[in-house]
């Protein structure tokens, strides 16, 4: 397992008209951990595009438990709870700054060869860099 830890201030605009983080802006949040998750490993996702290949979301799912407001210091928990095959599964654990936990979600992408536009399994650097970071517990 690999776990990572991003925080993300919620702006204005990010809320609806009941000054509740409207439900579509998770799938975003969701993204910064993924991507800095990525990033601790030493890769990024342009590195893994401009080497030909991509990460589509295949899947999304997230479970609201109590809604995020704005001004509220988000800290989002991306974990690796498997190594990455064609598939690359992360899940979320969102919590504001009293602790209270918010969301928690799930998504699964899957790696794709730009060029044929075809499922591939991960690239080697990719599984070089989780086995580096690998924690069993």
């Amino acid at each position: 397992m690999i776990q990572h830890q991003t925080q993300v201030r919620v702006r204005y605009g990010d809320t609806d008209k009941m000054a509740y983080v409207y439900y579509g802006k998770y799938a975003e949040y969701c993204e910064v951990g993924r991507t800095e998750l990525i990033r601790s490993l030493g890769i990024s996702y342009k590195e893994m595009e401009d080497d030909g290949v991509m990460l589509p979301v295949g899947e999304y799912n997230i479970r609201y438990h109590r809604p995020a407001k704005y001004d509220d210091l988000l800290t989002i928990t991306t974990i690796l709870p498997e190594k990455p095959t064609a598939k690359f599964i992360t899940e979320y654990l969102i919590h504001n700054q009293l602790g209270e936990h918010l969301a928690t979600a799930k998504v699964i992408l899957v790696f794709v060869q730009i060029a044929t536009n075809k499922v591939v399994r991960a690239p080697e650097y990719v599984m070089g860099a989780v086995e580096k970071l690998w924690q069993t517990s």
